[in-house]
């Protein structure tokens, strides 16, 4: 069993961030941690929320190269300590790993898939070591 500690983050796919921010700040109350040219991170309690801007159509839609909206991955908090013996079990078990494992945005990160092919992560960094790095 691989220990995660808790939920970390989520990355979600918008069509616009200028249509996006207002829900995720005024109504749901999200603290705005950082804005860059395609991507946005919102503060959420202990945990943030990614909201990463892909290519829309005309009417701001998502265009059909990134026709699934909605999620890109959820990412689960994990030690240091133990990152390198979880992803040691995720190989053993066959899980199909698709990024990864890699340093980066502040701390150790793998991204792999679960059985109906959903996008996860195991990621050892927080919020403020990420935005060490990424401003």
């Amino acid at each position: 069993m691989i220990p995660v500690t808790g939920f970390n983050h989520i990355t979600l796919k918008v069509a616009k961030l200028e249509r996006s921010l207002p829900f995720y700040i005024d109504i749901l109350g999200m603290k705005l941690v950082h804005r860059g040219a395609t991507d946005v991170y919102l503060e959420w309690g202990c945990a943030w929320i990614c909201l990463l801007e892909r290519p829309s159509d005309e009417h701001g839609r998502l265009s059909a190269s990134d026709e699934m909206g909605g999620m890109d991955h959820m990412a689960f908090s994990i030690s240091e300590d133990d990152f390198s013996d979880a992803v040691k079990q995720l190989q053993t078990a066959g899980i199909p790993l698709v990024r990864g494992p890699i340093h980066r945005g502040g701390g150790w990160s793998v991204n792999f898939l679960d059985p109906d092919g959903i996008e996860l992560e195991l990621f050892t960094g927080t919020l403020e070591d990420r935005m060490k790095v990424w401003k």
